[in-house]
């Protein structure tokens, strides 16, 4: 029997956005077994849907094309009782984040840019959504603004394990501490 968010009624998704590297996938999975939903990795998704690497699309066909293609399947996606983990420039597509929050809690996994930098190494080769001549951490500054902006719960992520991160988002979603 799935949990249902006691704090957030109507809502039975949790959506996880965040910058690549921050743990929406690995927590995403952690709380959808913690919880007993189903998960939902987007970017695995579109790659499925599309047969090859997300960077494959951003090399290939640039920028403008991969977010047209991500807005289409975040607004395709139609689940219920599911973890869903958005790729870090989905934040990008209003229309596809609103779809998603229609239905789903939407959660900011927030980590600090050295921890970020640490975790990510060389972005290059994993399909960020990068402007031309854009610094790291200006789309850095860029996105937690909107994360924030989309979220209705920001957890903090820095010094704390994957553990003690499930623990907190099943307090505060679930338990309503």
């Amino acid at each position: 029997m799935k949990i249902c968010p006691k704090k957030y009624s109507g809502k039975s998704n949790i959506v996880m956005v965040g910058m690549p590297g921050a743990g929406k996938s690995t927590i995403g999975v952690l709380l959808a077994k913690e919880t007993s939903f189903d998960f939902l990795d987007v970017d695995v998704y579109i790659q499925g849907q599309e047969h090859r690497r997300l960077q494959e699309i951003i090399d290939l066909e640039g920028i403008d094309v991969f977010k047209g293609l991500e807005e289409k399947y975040l607004c395709q996606i139609d689940v219920d009782g599911v973890v869903v983990s958005t790729g870090g420039s989905a934040i990008y597509s209003q229309k596809g984040i609103s779809a998603l929050s229609q239905k789903g809690l939407v959660i900011f996994l927030k980590i600090n840019m050295q921890t970020l930098e640490e975790r990510l190494g060389d972005f290059s080769t994993r399909g960020v959504v990068i402007a031309p001549g854009q610094t790291f951490e200006d789309l850095f500054a860029e996105r937690n603004k909107l994360y924030s902006e989309a979220a209705d719960l920001v957890i903090e992520c820095d010094g704390k394990t994957q553990d003690e991160l499930v623990d907190e988002i099943v307090a505060r979603v679930f338990i309503g501490k």
